[in-house]
């Protein structure tokens, strides 16, 4: 018995390494004039200190839902905040009357299907999901 709670253990562990060591790609339609955007680029969008891509075309970011491992992991890499901080960061902007958050989309499958279906959107995903669908412009490592 207790061979097998060791065993169960180590395998919880290394999925949950995995998990953590997965990558996230920032996304957009496919038919976005750049190739490429920088994090701080991505980090001002996603923190309301911009509303446009680099060549002036209006950006609308989507989050996946909170808990999901690829907006913490995106969270904490990208706009250098843990979920609490993200979630007090966007309180205050909204109490305040000087910004709206991104819109919760669901998971990898649903936000790589609105970012799919809309040209001004952009968002992040496991980078396993990616296809052809969407075009990949950072990847969080």
């Amino acid at each position: 018995m207790k061979k097998f709670i060791c065993a169960v253990a180590t395998t919880l562990t290394l999925g949950l390494a995995n998990a953590a060591w997965a990558e996230v790609a920032v996304i957009v339609h496919p038919s976005a004039s750049f190739a490429s955007l920088s994090e701080d680029d991505i980090s001002r969008l996603f923190l309301g200190k911009s509303k446009s891509f680099p060549g002036g075309g209006q950006a609308v970011p989507v989050n996946q839902n909170e808990g999901a491992a690829a907006r913490d992991k995106f969270n904490e890499a990208v706009c250098k905040k843990n979920a609490s901080q993200y979630k007090a960061y966007w309180s205050q902007l909204v109490f305040t009357g000087k910004g709206t958050p991104p819109k919760d989309a669901g998971d990898d499958a649903a936000v790589k299907a609105l970012i799919a279906a809309n040209p001004t959107m952009i968002g992040y995903i496991d980078a396993s999901a990616v296809d052809a669908s969407v075009k990949v412009v950072y990847k969080v490592p």
